[in-house]
Formats: structure tokens, sequence, C-alpha cells
């Protein structure tokens, strides 16, 4: 299955008429450029999961070199990601992965 398609997959199975009201999914740009992603975790399966963060092509400083970067992270109830401009569909997989590791 593709991530995309996986993605809505997990988004339907945590719409209850409530969640999907406060929380969500949300794809963005980024002027680095690149692509910022982002999903609640508040009142998923995943809210106490634990997560370790996963970037490369990021340095000391927090910058980005190039177009091969990526952040995953989990912070303030959210799993975000931040990457190049090639690496949306990488952020959703390792977000996947980890949903699926967690089930």
């Amino acid at each position: 299955m593709n991530a995309l398609a996986a993605l809505q997959e997990w988004y339907l199975a945590q719409c209850n008429d409530d969640w999907e009201h406060a929380y969500g999914v949300s794809i963005g740009t980024l002027d680095n450029p690149g692509w910022s992603f982002a999903v609640g975790l508040t009142d998923t399966y995943l809210e106490a999961a634990k997560f370790t963060e996963h970037s490369y092509g990021v340095g000391a400083d927090g910058h980005a070199s190039g177009n091969e970067w990526m952040i995953c992270k989990v912070e303030n109830q959210n799993f975000v990601g931040y990457g190049g401009p090639m690496k949306l569909e990488e952020m959703i997989r390792v977000f996947l992965s980890w949903a699926s590791e967690n089930a």
C-alpha cells in the first residue's frame, strides 16, 4: 500500500466524531524549501508511545544543508516532521512505521 493511502486509513481509524474536530493531520511547505508534516496524537493509541527522534542532514545548530535532510520527533502531543522537498513520503512512512509498531 502506498504511504498516502495508509495515512488515510490511519486517519479514518482515529475519527470518532470527536478527535477529528480537535486534532488531525496537517501537511505544509517550508521556505527552505521543504515539507512539514504533523499528526495530533492526543486521544489516540500513540499518545503515550515512545518515539526516538529520527533525523539526518541537519547540523548541530539545527540548520539543514541542501535538500537531503529530515527530522521526525514527538513534541507537545504531536508527531512532527520537517524535511527537504523530496522527503514528504519518507516522513509519512516514518510515522506509519511507528504507528504500526505501537498498534
